[in-house]
């Protein structure tokens, strides 16, 4: 039992900004069998989201509850994936061979395609959700959060991290995780999803699959795996794909 705790702690210290208790410890291996644990950390950060507009619906319109739920979910990740998505797509927006999308991903200033996608990312997640009927709000921040973060941690069962540096921040990832680590983690992202109507919650799902395996289909295809940077562009998408399939409406 320590040791998964130790291993929720670790995935919470590194995908957050969140304090954990001192005598969690650090190390490669450690971070390496978290990944089972990173949709929880996605409740985590959905729950603080949606008390902060369950809170602040009391007292403001929903468009402000909803901009304020935004930020304390940014807020408490230090935009970590935000910033994933960014770089990617820099990346490979202006890189034009595996090499060059590699260099530019691992340039700290973001140019204009990672700003212009960062913008209609966010625009996008904050129109969805003030479409949403308040009834739903607070369990689609939960389920879109934890579903988001697995669609990222399936890269890591189906795909090679393809940068050498031991430096980079990710590295510890690296390993490929266990068919059972990717089992514990479905469950726990579906567990939230459950309290959605069943058949938004089945396209919303759908679609944040979709998104995903066409996202690797892709990483695939240029640079032959993933980075760090391609996980945090895999939780954004599915995040908003989550709460496009919840709007969608099929024809007839």
């Amino acid at each position: 039992m320590r040791q998964e705790l130790e291993s929720f702690f670790g995935a919470l210290r590194f995908f957050t900004r969140l304090p954990v208790p001192a005598w969690v410890g650090h190390s490669d291996a450690q971070l390496n069998r978290s990944a089972r644990y990173f949709p929880a950390v996605g409740l985590v950060v959905g729950l603080i989201g949606a008390l902060v507009w369950l809170v602040a619906s009391l007292f403001w319109p929903k468009t402000i509850a909803i901009l304020l739920a935004l930020g304390a979910t940014i807020l408490v990740t230090g935009a970590f994936h935000e910033d994933g998505l960014a770089d990617m797509t820099d990346g490979f927006g202006g890189g034009w061979d595996k090499e060059r999308i590699l260099e530019i991903m691992k340039d700290s200033r973001v140019g204009s395609f990672g700003v212009i996608v960062l913008v209609l990312t966010l625009l996008g997640r904050f129109m969805a959700l003030v479409e949403l009927p308040n009834t739903w709000v607070f369990m689609a921040l939960l389920g879109a959060h934890a579903v988001s973060r697995f669609c990222a941690t399936a890269l890591l069962f189906v795909m090679d991290y393809v940068r050498e540096d031991a430096s980079s921040k990710s590295k510890p990832l690296a390993t490929r995780i266990s068919p059972r680590a990717l089992d514990v983690a479905a469950a726990i992202a579906l567990l939230p999803c459950l309290l959605l109507p069943f058949w938004p919650m089945l396209l919303g799902l759908a679609l944040a699959g979709l998104v995903t395996f066409l996202l690797a289909r892709f990483f695939m295809r240029w640079i032959g795996g993933y980075t760090g940077d391609c996980l945090g562009a895999v939780q954004q998408a599915a995040e908003l794909a989550f709460y496009l399939g919840l709007l969608a409406r099929l024809p007839g």
